[in-house]
């Protein structure tokens, strides 16, 4: 019974099935989700999900590397926070939505510095902290263009 529920909580609910890029498809479905329930908007809201996505992400995914090798590709709960974690105090909006996810995606997969060193942590910390690192920084770069675009915005309006 315990690894059946860490099999169908760390696929997303199967999402991790996807035959290709199911971290990806499940970071969509994590945007969609936030997109289209309004109630996620709700930074205390998406913070709890993102600890409990954490808490259950590190039982299960430790669960199923002992099964299916180390960070197994159908373990997805660790893009499920991460994607989360970048959206967290953005302005509500498809443009924040959208560069989350492109910025998540990106750091999930180039891995830089401490992304990488982060996936070293043993069993299901590994998994998932990489990717709450990833939305850490998925977060502080969508800041960063919307600061940008703003000061842009500002500079040509004088």
């Amino acid at each position: 019974m315990k690894r059946l529920a860490a099999k169908i909580l760390s696929t997303c609910f199967g999402i991790g099935y996807f035959p290709v890029a199911p971290g990806t498809v499940t970071s969509i479905a994590a945007v969609l989700c936030y997109y289209f329930i309004p109630i996620l908007h709700e930074p205390a809201l998406l913070l709890s999900l993102v600890a409990l996505s954490t808490v259950v992400g590190v039982w299960s995914g430790t669960l199923m590397e002992k099964e299916c090798g180390e960070d197994p590709s159908i373990v997805t709960i660790d893009e499920l926070a991460g994607q989360w974690l970048a959206l967290v105090f953005l302005p509500e909006g498809l443009l924040p939505a959208l560069l989350s996810l492109i910025f998540f995606r990106w750091f999930d997969i180039a891995k830089p510095g401490p992304v990488d060193a982060a996936q070293r942590l043993p069993g299901g910390w590994g998994i998932m902290a990489d990717d709450l690192l990833a939305g850490l920084f998925a977060n502080l770069a969508v800041r960063g263009v919307m600061l940008l675009f703003t000061s842009f915005y500002l500079w040509v309006a004088v």
